[in-house]
């Protein structure tokens, strides 16, 4: 599988110039099989109130973002992982959202809501999902849920392959941790950030795509860039670190459950 994570800045407010930048940058990522996007691609992130983010959301039955990204999937043949402002009746979800030339293969929507959107979402209730494609389950997390191992642990142990982490990070931290929980899940996971500036806070960028030894197969800086790795999901499947030695197995359940 050839994984392909764009990190831009998407124009806030602004679905059309979001939307032609995203062109230029598909166009470029031709060949991979599975694109991962930001969290909150369709929009930007740094509302300043409900009312405003709401203006700027879509359901995922009715959406034009939604709509663009499957004609993209059906021109290049490739899957899409993007961060996706959700409204659902009067409440609106951090979401993420899989889709390909067939419509939405499945959706997830944020657990752990950071610092103000506590005040616009509604926690995710989707649970943790896990979805399949040709044969690879893949899981998705969307930004700040990367603090909590719970979850991590949690699709890994469901037989994850690949998580996939569409975020808006300002925090230094989570590039840094990501390889180890790779690692210590022996799981793959590409996390796809965004870089620019919206008022206040300013995007780290730094997207990694990292195996499951740890190791990262590739990252950016904090410019506009487009990260490919070449990986095989089924060697998620294999825990040993040792030939005496399960990741899993090993697990003193009894003591920890």
């Amino acid at each position: 599988m050839k994984i392909a994570v764009i990190q831009f800045a998407p124009a806030f407010g602004n679905l059309n110039a979001t939307i032609e930048k995203l062109k230029v940058l598909f166009l470029q990522a031709k060949g991979a099989d599975l694109i991962v996007l930001p969290e909150l691609a369709n929009s930007g992130y740094n509302f300043e109130s409900k009312l405003q983010a709401m203006e700027f959301s879509e359901t995922a039955e009715e959406s034009i973002y939604l709509e663009f990204l499957q004609k993209q999937c059906k021109e290049y043949n490739f899957v899409i992982a993007s961060g996706f402002l959700e409204r659902e009746a009067v409440d609106l979800y951090n979401s993420a959202i899989i889709i390909d030339t067939n419509g939405i293969i499945g959706k997830y929507r944020k657990l752990h809501l950071f610092m103000k959107e506590k005040l616009i979402f509604k926690a995710g209730n989707l649970g943790l999902p896990i979805f399949e494609l040709n044969g690879v389950k893949i899981g998705m997390l969307v930004c700040f849920d990367w603090m909590f191992p719970e979850v991590w642990r949690k699709m890994a142990l469901k037989g994850v392959d690949l998580i996939l982490h569409p975020s808006n990070l300002v925090l230094p931290y989570a590039q840094t941790v990501i390889p180890s929980y790779a690692l210590l899940n022996r799981i793959f996971i590409a996390t796809a950030n965004r870089i620019g500036l919206e008022k206040e806070l300013k995007f780290t960028g730094q997207s990694v795509i990292v195996n499951t030894r740890g190791e990262i197969l590739s990252r950016a800086s904090q410019s506009e860039s487009i990260l490919i790795a070449d990986i095989n999901p089924l060697e998620a499947r294999n825990k040993k670190i040792t030939p005496l030695n399960d990741a899993f197995e090993d697990r003193r359940t009894d003591i920890y459950e």
